[in-house]
């Protein structure tokens, strides 16, 4: 029960609840949810549950049982989603709506993209844009690929069975954000143990918590050091362009958000990629052997892992019509991203449920759509095109060190993952 609570609480803390709390949030009196309400984020192995594609093939916009007297519906459709998405106007995803339904000062806001409505998001994410081009993000591309070299050498020095978690999936996207945030080298270090820490929900939502507390704290002192010394990283970059157009608290608050949405998902993904490859030795042998399959595998592997399941919640700004169903003004929309990324949308000749080394690209949600689309999806795929091949060139015996059936995934978590990946790199 306890890993089952810290699950659902990590849905309020991923970024904002430490701040929340700080209004007064009881985190004791979060139960756990109903069964169904939990259905859109539960998993066999890889693949969202057969119900999920059910609900999404006959009903693609329903109603999810939810507790504290709040409306939520579950829209699994991809042509719903793609319309939720792709609508600020219709739809919010200010968190003050969340503060007041909670009893919380609305004014307590939690800052950051993810939870911001124009004009404010639109003046927030115009001033992060620029460092997240591809023009900019090159000059990250060598660190890239010392990053996963470092951490290759590390496995191959090690004896028996590695966990890839650990010593592959976790660390890159940590050392990438350091680079890309301008953490300095000294502080490098003491920053992956609070970035692993804040996602390690296995000690409860509590420690989540306090661990996103300290990293919160660390990022505030951070800015105020940087705005008499910037770096050259995205924080020292914001603070020499736009000194006078953000606050301390709305720069820590944007470095939050990179970290949050930088550091975890990536880490899924390549553990998540990884496991699928290994099961899938004819993609393992494509990554390994053929450069032009790279890019298209990563987006296959994309689309058919989709770890964010579901997308920032929204409420909708007025009574409308959606996939024929009337939403109320005030009611809250949570979209299946993976859920819709396996909508064949009628097209009886393709199979969306299995992952397809060979497929073209296909357009896929798993950096989400519309003005809160993953800022850092570049980045994101850069990490994961020089990951893959490196890991399967390096080490072309990889497998499993363990039965597939023994792997702990991660329950009811809006990320998910798998826990720990054990492999054997020797013949």
């Amino acid at each position: 029960m306890r890993r089952l609570r810290a699950r659902i609480a990590s849905w309020f803390v991923r970024r904002q609840l430490a701040k929340l709390s700080e209004g007064g949030l009881d985190l004791s009196s979060i139960s756990a949810l109903p069964d169904a309400t939990l259905m859109p984020l539960r998993r066999t192995a890889l693949d969202p549950v057969p119900e999920l594609g059910r609900v999404r093939d006959t009903e693609p916009v329903s109603r999810l049982d939810f507790p504290l007297g709040i409306t939520v519906w579950l829209v699994s459709g991809k042509e719903e989603v793609r319309s939720v998405l792709a609508s600020a106007d219709d739809y919010s995803t200010d968190f003050s709506h969340v503060a007041r339904q909670a009893g919380l000062d609305a004014t307590n806001s939690p800052g950051g993209l993810g939870f911001a409505d124009p004009p404010d998001h639109t003046r927030l994410r115009k001033l992060l844009t620029p460092e997240f081009t591809m023009r900019r993000l090159a000059r990250l591309s060598p660190r890239i690929t010392e990053v996963v070299d470092e951490r290759l050498a590390r496995i191959a020095a090690a004896e028996g069975p590695v966990d890839l978690v650990e010593e592959f999936a976790l660390p890159i996207p940590s050392l990438v954000i350091c680079e890309l945030l301008g953490v300095p080298y000294e502080d490098r270090a003491a920053f992956q143990e609070l970035a692993t820490a804040r996602f390690d929900l296995i000690s409860g939502a509590s420690a989540s918590l306090g661990a996103i507390s300290d990293s919160l704290v660390y990022l505030r002192e951070q800015v105020k050091k940087q705005r008499d010394n910037p770096s050259d990283g995205l924080m020292g970059m914001l603070i020499r362009e736009h000194r006078d157009q953000i606050d301390d608290e709305e720069l820590a608050g944007l470095a939050d958000g990179v970290l949050t949405g930088g550091f975890e998902t990536t880490a899924s993904m390549l553990s998540l990629g990884a496991l699928a490859l290994l099961e899938d030795p004819e993609a393992a042998r494509m990554v390994r052997e053929d450069d032009a399959a790279i890019g298209p595998i990563v987006e296959e592997l994309l689309r058919y892992l989709t770890v964010v399941q579901v997308a920032f919640p929204r409420f909708a700004r007025r009574n409308l019509e959606l996939g024929g169903v009337t939403i109320a003004e005030g009611d809250a929309i949570i979209c299946s991203l993976s859920g819709a990324d396996r909508d064949r949308g009628g097209d009886p000749t393709i199979d969306l449920e299995v992952f397809d080394p060979h497929r073209a690209p296909v357009p896929h949600y798993a950096f989400g759509h519309g003005i809160h689309r993953c800022i850092g999806a570049e980045l994101a795929r850069m990490e994961l095109r020089a990951a893959y091949p490196a890991l399967f060139r390096r080490f072309p015996h990889l497998r499993l060190a363990v039965p597939s059936d023994q792997l702990e995934f991660r329950d009811t978590s809006i990320v998910y993952g798998v826990e720990s990946l054990p492999v054997l790199v020797r013949p």
